[in-house]
């Protein structure tokens, strides 16, 4: 996969509109009934950054940052100021935030993951693009200050020897979203103040 380990710029992200997406078939019975299945297991995000756009320096930044990834071809990492931490947007990241995985004496490799939960029902993100130096990593709550290191590149958890059987592997981290522009074209305007804007910076997350 193409990809830029560089973020878009945070002061025009923190500006943005977007969100998950899912992908749901829908089919309507001549009784009035809907048969429905998700075509995707994951959800997708997707977001517009014209929002952040105030000011005509922001402009050229954008333009500079998308002309740097060749339009569309290299991906990059995007904070979603919504969504970018293991914990609640109120919080800090703590070693009890989410659970990635339970030992059984042999693993040594885990993927950093988000669960969003509501009722009975919870949904699994895999983290590909954690942020470098704020993960904590904890084995049945106590933390581990050595002995691991974390792929920043892909999420991945290595530990230097595997967690014991039944052990419960826990993490808190910040993390970014790996995106690239849906467009490969910048519409571009300068109105007679020298303001700049952008009728529009699509961009959508990439999946593995």
């Amino acid at each position: 996969m193409a990809f830029h380990e560089i973020r878009f710029p945070d002061n025009i992200s923190r500006g943005a509109r977007g969100g998950p997406e899912r992908r749901t078939q829908i089919v309507e019975l001549a009784s009035g009934d809907e048969e429905r299945n998700g075509a995707w297991a994951g959800s997708r995000r997707r977001y517009d950054a014209s929002y952040g756009v105030r000011r005509a320096d922001d402009l050229a930044a954008v333009v500079a940052f998308f002309e740097a990834r060749n339009g569309r071809l290299y991906g990059f990492r995007w904070k979603d100021w919504a969504d970018y931490k293991s914990c609640l947007p109120s919080g800090q990241p703590a070693i009890g935030d989410q659970l990635i995985g339970v030992g059984d004496g042999e693993t040594v490799e885990f993927q950093l993951a988000k669960s969003y939960a509501s009722g009975a029902q919870s949904y699994s993100r895999p983290i590909t693009k954690p942020v470098l130096g704020t993960s904590v990593i904890a084995l049945d709550a106590v933390e581990q200050v050595a002995g691991w290191a974390v792929n920043t590149a892909t999420g991945i958890v290595t530990f230097d020897t595997a967690p014991a059987e039944g052990v419960l592997v826990t993490a808190g981290f910040e993390f970014d979203v790996p995106v690239r522009f849906d467009t490969d074209q910048l519409d571009v305007t300068l109105d007679i103040e020298r303001l700049g804007s952008i009728t529009s910076i699509p961009l959508i997350e990439i999946k593995r």
